[in-house]
């Protein structure tokens, strides 16, 4: 057959994306001095990461939406039992069984149906109007939109099985809008696992059997979770906002075996295991924020600290996601490779998710002359680690207001850099204490998946960086003003509140939430949405040699700041 003839036959998907570590961003850089140091900076992304073309990538990213609202791994453990559940809170709240789960967790005991439940979860429904959707699309969902975006349902025998998929902790409501790749802003699905394992913990199968009286399905359900929970080690979250995932994994895989696929050990239950309690994960915070995804498409190295060096990072979110669920890796491995399409279409809505823009939210608030100065002030500043951005006013022959608005052209480092400047060290820290054990791992070996424990944190591109408050990867500065203040000037306690009235939940000038004598009730009164930064873990340090002058004095003025966040608001 003529080689023409093969060529036609051979699908758009098979190019192969280089995953490796030393993998770069497309197009020729530029490079220049920027105060000492040589930046090479590259205006190419990877937005198509497969390159497929824009029809082939709009069929993918649709079906990788799906896969973000329903998680797909068929193998996944630890699920939920829908109707004992349901059966649960429909029992008299002054039951046996209601006393019986007080005395284990008093939290539960408060709800008074699973929909509460997921609200407390920080889960939000699905839209219900178009307008009501943010800049990465919603794909309908049919039976599963009847629960909140992040919940997925596993059906035998019509019996319902439930667990949480990806938008859980990556969708956030945005004044009104549903935004698929912005952080959640107040995650809780790490606490539900804390008071699900103190549940299992103390009921065993055959408890949960005569106390609720479940059919067969509900039955092996729980059983099987009951199980799981075994091989997982669990940390509450320091503050409201942040993920314990790190934590999560690195202890869970201490309660495994020390083969290759960290087989879950088999548990004496008149024995307690004490293996993961000399672990440093135990004592040292290592938490941090959900991280945005629309960032991915210029970076070369993932998570907040650009440990995982190597490798497709979905890959890597599933594997420490299923050891957080105390998966049997030999499974999860075999599902992946059979299942490799998914893989592409969800890695393909990620790269390709866009966020959300200012003007969009608050039209024609941008002062544009006020935003080029604040430009010429980032420029001269900051671009040697956050990269540059052209803008439509840059062509005087560009006069509408929207126009100027637009950034023409992203450039970012060619290579993805990590930077320390002195912000709170905790999380990139507590990397070293379980990644040698996850390269190990045989699953990871054949998903390429390489962990380098990094000094410092990513210096995130901007593009919109207006709508991710609060900022620093553990959530320690609620405004952008904060960020370009020098430490001990920034908010050392602040109150968090849900971003849902544009006029009284955030704060425009200084972008973030609003100081905390504006802060609406009930948020103000609730202690669980107030920010303590003297607390380990969650100190607002760093990120200040750049404010300084060579005299040692504070850089910017107040209104520089407000200029340079006027800028940041059109990225």
């Amino acid at each position: 057959m003529p080689i023409i003839v093969l060529l036609f036959f051979i699908p758009f998907y098979s190019y192969s994306q280089d995953w490796g570590l030393y993998a770069t961003l497309p197009g020729e850089p530029i490079c220049e001095d920027f105060h000492g140091h040589e930046v090479c900076l590259t205006d190419q992304n990877r937005a198509d990461i497969y390159q497929l073309g824009p029809t082939t990538l709009e069929d993918y990213t649709y079906e990788g939406a799906k896969h973000v609202l329903d998680y797909p791994v068929s193998s996944t453990r630890m699920l939920l039992p829908e109707k004992a559940l349901n059966k649960y809170f429909e029992s008299d709240s002054r039951s046996a069984l209601r006393r019986f789960i007080f005395n284990i967790t008093k939290k539960i005991t408060h709800f008074k149906s699973l929909k509460e439940v997921f609200k407390w979860m920080g889960l939000h429904d699905y839209p219900e109007y178009s307008d009501q959707i943010g800049p990465n699309q919603i794909p309908q969902m049919g039976e599963l939109e009847e629960y909140p975006m992040g919940t997925t349902i596993f059906k035998n025998n019509q019996h319902n099985a439930l667990t949480f998929s990806c938008a859980a902790c990556h969708s956030s409501n945005l004044f009104g809008t549903k935004v698929i790749g912005l952080q959640n802003r107040f995650p809780r699905a790490n606490e539900a696992f804390v008071i699900g394992k103190s549940i299992l913990s103390k009921v065993h199968p055959r408890m949960f059997q005569f106390i609720l009286g479940p059919d067969k399905e509900d039955y092996e359900t729980y059983k099987e979770t009951y199980v799981a929970m075994k091989s997982v080690a669990l940390k509450k979250p320091l503050a409201l906002g942040l993920d314990t995932s790190l934590a999560q994994v690195g202890l869970s895989l201490e309660l495994r075996g020390d083969d290759e696929y960290a087989t879950p050990k088999k548990h004496n239950p008149r024995r307690r295991s004490h293996s993961s309690s000399k672990n440093p994960l135990n004592f040292i915070p290592a938490d941090s924020k959900p991280g945005v995804w629309w960032n991915l498409k210029y970076k070369t190295k993932w998570l907040l600290d650009g440990s995982i060096i190597s490798g497709n990072p979905v890959h890597t979110n599933f594997l420490w996601n299923e050891i957080g669920r105390g998966a049997d890796l030999k499974k999860l491995e075999s599902w992946m490779v059979n299942n490799d399409d998914i893989i592409k279409e969800l890695t393909s809505f990620v790269f390709s998710t866009k966020a959300p823009k200012f003007n969009d939210y608050f039209p024609k608030k941008i002062n544009i002359e006020k935003a080029k100065y604040g430009e010429k002030l980032f420029l001269k500043n900051c671009k040697g680690c956050h990269g540059v951005y052209e803008k439509g006013w840059s062509n005087p022959q560009v006069t509408d207001y929207q126009e100027q608005l637009i950034t023409t052209k992203t450039w970012y480092h060619k290579t993805t850099p990590v930077i320390d400047v002195g912000t709170d060290p905790l999380r990139h820290e507590g990397m070293k204490y379980f990644s040698d054990r996850l390269n190990n791992l045989k699953i990871s070996k054949s998903i390429s998946t390489i962990v380098k424990p990094q000094k410092g944190y990513v210096p995130p591109p901007l593009v919109g960086v207006w709508s991710r408050w609060p900022y620093f990867h553990n959530n320690s500065a609620p405004t952008l003003y904060d960020v370009l203040s020098l430490p001990e000037n920034r908010t050392a306690m602040y109150i968090a509140v849900p971003a849902e009235n544009k006029q009284v939940d955030f704060d425009r000038s200084k972008n973030g939430y609003p100081a905390p004598h504006l802060i609406r009730s009930p948020y103000k009164e609730d202690k669980e949405y107030h920010y303590d930064t003297s607390k380990k873990g969650l100190q607002n340090i760093g990120h200040d040699k750049m404010l300084l002058n060579d005299d040692g004095s504070e850089k910017f003025s107040h209104k520089q700041k407000l200029a340079i966040i006027e800028f940041l608001q059109t990225l």
